[in-house]
């Protein structure tokens, strides 16, 4: 029997194929739809996994893209976002189109005031009356938020763009193990299940872990370094990170918080910024520090008179590829930290209305 040659070990005359097929199109792109075909193309890229249970960092698709990508690499990729999730309506919705990111002044860091800052923080911390929530409750969390998404585009090399600032509501039971995430625009419309039985840590914590960790802040500290060892970019930056984190999208006993920020002011490298401004544009002063390989400098943002913590903002320090000195890199505002009946009821409403 002759055995005939595959088709793969025929040669191909690749100028005859040439002329047969049509000539590659050049298309042209405006910048919104670039970024958002960028920006599917890199979330195409990532492996597909079933959903972990939620980090502490809230998901975002950051993309900090380093080489240019030509719009003509991403002619085949989608036009629009298809935001699905578990418990989420799933209906298909264009990401909003991103903003160019603000440039600030980089007001210089000290260590002058700082033992005296973190104290006044600490001491209103341990003033303010925390509620707790009870069985069946949940912690409700109303923060406006934004992040980078690319540092340029091979048409904007010069330009760094950021999401527009959007509203984002999280709700979780004290437990961790029930939750709910709304955030229009860049999750599935009514938002996503945030339901885990994963064991809690310091990575994605709940309310009933946050009890059992130690108030002194010494020992909160040295729990923090073991816990995060091997993470981040280095052992400070990682350990400030995870402070800041607990701070943003969580509710924590009074004493606790207290002892977070006196722990976080021994942690070498941080400063104190004496005017900085939340994604809510409320000012105040912050504690901050700068992470040393991606050169933005990280502020926890606190109100002047009360020392209440208003939210947080990433200012890049030094140039980092396209990154420009001075780009914000990402804010976040607190508006409402509060305990409700029901999950996605909002403060002050009867029932679930999310």
């Amino acid at each position: 029997m002759i055995r005939k040659k595959s088709r793969r070990e025929e040669s191909l005359d690749h100028a005859e194929l040439a002329r047969l097929l049509p000539a590659p199109g050049d298309p042209h792109l405006s910048l919104d739809r670039h970024l958002l075909l960028e920006e599917h193309l890199m979330n195409e890229i990532q492996p597909t996994a079933p959903a972990p249970a939620p980090s502490r960092r809230p998901a975002r698709r950051v993309l900090l893209i380093g080489v240019p990508v030509t719009a003509a690499a991403l002619a085949g990729a989608f036009a629009f976002t298809v935001l699905t999730g578990s418990g989420g309506s799933g209906t298909t919705a264009a990401t909003p189109p991103p903003v160019e990111a603000p440039v600030v002044r980089i007001e210089p860091g000290s260590t002058a005031q700082l033992a005296s800052t973190v104290e006044r923080i600490a001491a209103a911390a341990s003033a303010s009356k925390t509620p707790e929530p009870g069985p069946g409750q949940y912690i409700y969390i109303k923060s406006e938020v934004s992040s980078l998404l690319v540092s340029h585009t091979d048409a904007y090399k010069s330009k760094s763009w950021i999401q527009p600032l959007h509203i984002r509501e999280v709700w979780n039971s004290r437990d961790g193990k029930q939750g709910w995430l709304d955030e229009p625009g860049y999750q599935p419309k009514g938002g996503i299940t945030l339901n885990s039985d994963v064991e809690r840590t310091l990575g994605g914590p709940s309310y009933d872990y946050l009890k059992t960790l130690p108030t002194d802040p010494d020992a909160l500290l040295k729990k923090i370094y073991k816990e995060t060892k091997g993470q981040g970019n280095s052992p400070d930056q990682e350990a400030f990170t995870t402070v800041g984190d607990l701070l943003k999208e969580q509710l924590a006993p009074a004493k606790l918080n207290a002892a977070l920020y006196q722990a976080a002011g021994k942690i070498p490298g941080v400063v104190v910024v004496d005017h900085a401004k939340d994604a809510a544009g409320r000012e105040g002063i912050a504690l901050a520090q700068v992470d040393q390989q991606s050169g933005d400098r990280t502020e926890w943002i606190f109100d002047r008179k009360t020392y209440a913590y208003l939210g947080s903002r990433g200012v890049q320090v030094r140039q980092v590829g396209a990154i420009k000195p001075g780009t914000v890199v990402g804010c976040t505002a607190v508006l409402e930290r509060a305990v409700v009946d029901a999950q996605k009821q909002r403060p002050g409403a009867q029932g679930a209305d999310a």
